[in-house]
């Protein structure tokens, strides 16, 4: 039995593999590729083609394809097998630089948000090499860029890579300020904690919700939830350990760093955290996770739920995207030091995130807008929708005496007395972990906390790539012009600091008095998807994305565009389902029980005339009224979707939805989770969240 080190990386095309099959001539060209950006000559690529072929092939696969990630929010591939006919009749295994470089999938099925006409189908992917080829069910995926034959990025990994070079070349300017001269790269790494829910699978196909929406769209809060808080970091039952095993086995083979496990806080669900890597692999990988995750659970009788808020009542997933900065020579940026308040590198850095995030809350906050995530952000288990930094003590004093221009005297370091002997004494970190916030520093990194658990992260990462490239631009040619650098450089920190103190937030993020405080500050508060997508068209956005060159403005907008459409396809679908739901599975449920309840009261005035019935006769009549209020809220619900329908604009669309459609679903739901109350198990159609909450063993 082969250990994990033996087998990591097995299925991927990584450095290991590369030197090994590569002559010294090519790797060292590929190499420079990858870690300088230098072009890529066609006899290199072909060199390389014909090594991953002949890896590939001997790892079992048939067929390769071009991974990319158009806006759908998934993953997608076209399989071409590596077999060209031989004069024999036979065949041969072949695959070229050209093949290696550039595909043609076609795009016209793909959403774009009008960057292209219908009748325009061609399509291009290309190929990153800076993110490892790997071999998944005996086809060989080769991470790739997507774009239309004119040139658009249609998918999400060309604006990430966009982004990490656009920040790439501001951190540079910063650093050669400070006399730096050796590093070549800056780049930027991310770890995203995923968290799911596991649920049994009998159970799922018998729930139209689940299986049409990814959440549950009716649902009586069982007797037991997440009060007693037991199922966090609590025993993983056998049957969600041996999940986690496979799951594990199948990452490790892909490269994929899973290094955490546990349960969360809501029953049925996990938690999986990787080692975090450079951003466009970090989300290539997630990706891979949220793919593998969701085989390896049907393999198990499971099904992988990664909805945002698939039960009401509980906690939902989220996606905490933990972010860093560092140089190729392993320097971490946002790494404080011993003395943060002397490090005068560290805090430039530091400042450039505060700027970025105070300028572009709402670039942030529309990076993490989807109809499931409008569900959990602001609720007990999430941050809310205002955006706000947690530096912890130390930090904030260290900001405020420069601000104030006082002397600071150091945080002491404690140390934690347990008072057991046997245990030991070990020194406290001088930060708490502030779970509320949204955008928390957690030593060396920031933990952005708003993603949900279905989103990509390339969203997110592009956003905040490109804001602080911004803040670091803005710096650099401010300091650029400075004659005195130092004396200029502390002015830029103790403006920033003044300037932007207001994103700043300590405290308890779950606490209603904060929201009233962060609107008195001016930060913004974008409840809903509707709400904030129409900012990304925002003059000052489009400015900076583009001056980045991360996006165009007909880029821009065709995310407005797709990003609200998605948001109205999304709720619409989950407004028909509730409906079909009502009609064919919930009212002759009632009907059925109500029934049975009448036949029962006339058994028993046959039996005995003088027996009341009371108990049978006033429960039909409460079934008979919920079912008539089911009904009614059914033909509502079915009215309003008619028409939001006939709304041709997607933004009336969305607003539409938000204060109408929402509130219909909402009230439907109510009377049918009460008659769920009342109504006897035997006879409700589907699994109850009791069942499907405590039903994984």
């Amino acid at each position: 039995m082969q250990t994990v080190p033996e087998y990591f990386g097995s299925l991927v095309f990584d450095d290991r593999v590369m030197k090994a099959s590569l002559s010294s001539k090519v790797y060292t060209s590929l190499r420079k590729t990858i870690d300088e950006g230098a072009g890529l000559d066609l006899s290199v690529a072909n060199a390389v083609a014909i090594a991953m072929k002949d890896w590939a092939v001997a790892n079992g696969a048939t067929h390769y394809t071009h991974w990319f990630q158009p806006l759908t929010g998934i993953t997608a591939e076209k399989h071409d097998s590596f077999i060209s006919p031989s004069p024999d009749g036979g065949v041969i295994m072949e695959f070229s630089g050209k093949e290696l470089i550039k595909g043609e999938p076609d795009a016209s099925s793909f959403p774009s948000g009008g960057l292209r006409a219908t009748f325009e189908a061609r399509g291009y992917t290309a190929w990153d090499p800076t993110s490892y080829a790997f071999i998944k069910d005996n086809t060989l995926c080769i991470p790739t860029a997507f774009c239309s034959y004119s040139g658009h990025a249609l998918d999400k990994k060309t604006p990430l890579l966009r982004s990490m070079e656009a920040l790439n070349r501001q951190a540079m300017r910063i650093l050669r300020l400070f006399g730096n001269t050796t590093v070549k790269c800056v780049r930027t790494s991310v770890g995203p904690e995923q968290e799911y829910f596991l649920v049994d699978r009998e159970m799922y196909e018998k729930r139209k919700d689940l299986m049409f929406t990814g959440r549950t769209l009716f649902g009586a809060n069982p007797p037991k939830g997440q009060e007693m808080d037991d199922h966090y970091f609590g025993v993983i039952k056998p049957r969600v350990a041996k999940f986690m095993a496979e799951l594990n086995e199948e990452l490790w083979k892909l490269g994929v760093l899973a290094k955490t496990e546990h349960n969360e806080v809501a029953p049925a669900q996990h938690e999986l955290a990787p080692i975090y890597t450079t951003t466009n692999i970090a989300a290539d990988h997630n990706q891979l996770t949220m793919e593998i995750m969701q085989k390896v659970a049907l393999r198990n009788g499971l099904v992988c739920l990664l909805h945002e808020k698939p039960f009401a009542g509980v906690n939902g997933s989220g996606k905490h995207n933990n972010w860093s900065i560092a140089t190729d020579t392993g320097v971490n940026l946002l790494s404080p030091g011993e003395t943060p308040y002397e490090n005068a590198q560290f805090l430039i850095f530091l400042c450039a995130v505060i700027k970025a995030v105070d300028d572009y809350q709402d670039l942030l906050r529309i990076s993490v807008a989807t109809a499931g995530n409008d569900h959990r952000l602001g609720a007990n288990e999430a941050p809310p929708a205002v955006v706000s930094i947690f530096l912890g003590d130390e930090l904030t004093a260290i900001l405020e005496a420069i601000e104030n221009g006082t002397p600071y005297n150091g945080t002491e370091k404690k140390t934690m007395m347990l008072g057991v002997d046997v245990l030991p004494n070990f020194a406290r970190d001088t930060t708490d972990r502030n779970r509320t916030s949204p955008f928390a520093f957690t030593g060396n990194k920031f933990e952005f906390r708003m993603l949900g658990s279905s989103n990509s992260i390339s969203c997110a990462n592009i956003m905040l790539n490109s804001a602080v490239a911004e803040s670091l631009k803005i710096y650099a040619d401010r300091l650029e012009k400075a004659d005195d650098f130092k004396t200029a450089l502390h002015q830029m920190i103790r403006k920033t600091i003044k300037d932007h103190k207001r994103i700043l937030f300590n405290g308890n993020g779950y606490d209603d008095e904060w929201i009233k405080e962060a609107e008195k500050r001016g930060l913004l508060n974008y409840r809903t998807t509707p709400d904030c997508i129409p900012h990304i068209l925002d003059e000052k956005n489009v400015k900076m994305l583009t001056s980045h060159n991360i996006f165009t403005e007909a880029e821009i907008r065709s995310r407005y565009e797709i990003t609200l459409d998605n948001y109205c396809k999304s709720v619409v679908i989950e407004a028909k389902t509730m409906a079909d739901m009502a009609r064919k599975q919930i009212l002759p449920a009632i009907e059925k029980y109500a029934a049975s309840l009448a036949e029962t009261a006339g058994a028993k005035k046959a039996l005995c005339s003088e027996i009341s019935c009371a108990y049978e006769t006033k429960l039909v009549s409460k079934l008979a009224l919920l079912a008539d209020g089911i009904a009614m809220k059914t033909d509502d619900l079915e009215a309003e979707i008619i028409r939001i329908g006939d709304i041709e604009s997607v933004e009336e669309k969305g607003y539409a939805i938000r204060d109408k459609l929402l509130n219909k679903m909402s009230e439907l739901r109510g009377i049918a989770d009460e008659a769920e109350s009342v109504t006897a198990e035997e006879f409700w159609p589907f699994p109850t969240y009791g069942e499907l909450l405590f039903g994984v063993r």
